[in-house]
């Protein structure tokens, strides 16, 4: 055998046994890492699911799940979940748990509502016409400010209304709209339901009754709160002026006080007479003389 059939020979056999090589490693490992992943099948969201959305086969798939790293309230049988109900907006990919479901002797005769309200807040439904709805942008998962608008107390002019924010950042929870009758016919009202503390529920409740509410639409991510004075018809047409008034209000006590101590000074009676003080050497005396 000449040299290059030698070295030919040589090269083929080299690939042959690194191609072996290769396969038998790659085998090795894939049976090596199966057996160390114990995989458990698990329930996820197949496609997004809203809230109040009643689960059927095409809504969810089950996937392996690492055993070690189960969640909390994970559901592993797909057909349990048929006509389960969702509490919680669900994103396709989503694990399926026991937390974002009603329970299934809920499913029935019980309001969605009563699960979407956290532990120990409150919802509170309050009706509002279309501008105050924010000509309905407002929908659940928006978060607003509320602005009551009612006679200031003690004011004597009664049209001379206040305007402030009561609440902020507050999360909503549903909106839809009731029937009333007005004027002898049927009227459709706007409604917000909005979540709270039971603090802040007395607020709300006692404004509405007390003036009218104005909703104001926050940003997505805006959560900053913000000190405001409120506004009255007085200070949104003449705001300059007002501010100026405590400035003369002072002026004019300043004044007060002058003429109180120059009349005091008027009506102090004079001195009888005059002393001083005579010191002959170490000697010191005193001696009175009669006013001239």
């Amino acid at each position: 055998m000449n040299r290059p059939n030698a070295i030919t020979v040589a090269t083929i056999t080299a690939i042959l046994f690194a191609g072996f090589a290769a396969v038998t490693v790659y085998s090795y490992l894939k049976r090596e890492a199966g057996k160390g992943f114990q995989g458990v099948a698990i329930a996820t969201a197949a496609t997004d699911i809203p809230v109040g959305a009643r689960l059927d086969g095409h809504m969810v798939k089950l996937v392996s799940w690492p055993k070690e790293s189960l969640p909390a309230g994970y559901l592993a049988d797909a057909r349990a979940l048929q006509g389960r109900v969702a509490v919680r907006p669900l994103a396709a990919g989503d694990l399926v748990t026991e937390q974002k479901l009603m329970p299934p002797n809920g499913a029935s005769g019980s309001s969605i509502m009563a699960y979407l309200v956290p532990p120990g807040h409150r919802a509170v439904t309050v009706a509002v016409n279309e501008v105050a709805g924010v000509a309905g942008f407002i929908t659940p998962q928006s978060r607003v400010d509320v602005v009551l608008t009612t006679p200031q107390p003690g004011a004597a002019d009664k049209e001379d209304n206040i305007s402030k924010v009561i609440l902020q950042n507050i999360p909503v929870l549903a909106s839809g709209q009731i029937t009333e009758q007005k004027d002898g016919k049927p009227a459709v009202l706007p409604t917000v339901t909005l979540d709270l503390v039971p603090d802040d529920a007395e607020k709300l409740i006692v404004g509405a009754k007390r003036g009218s509410l104005q909703l104001l639409l926050r940003n997505a991510v805006d959560v900053a709160s913000v000190d405001t004075g409120g506004a009255t018809v007085s200070t949104a047409l003449g705001g300059r002026q007002r501010a100026a008034a405590p400035a003369v209000r002072a002026v004019h006590k300043v004044t007060q006080i002058r003429r109180v101590v120059m009349l005091q000074a008027k009506a102090a009676p004079p001195p009888a007479g005059y002393q001083m003080e005579i010191i002959k050497g170490a000697a010191k005396t005193t001696g009175e003389f009669p006013r001239e």
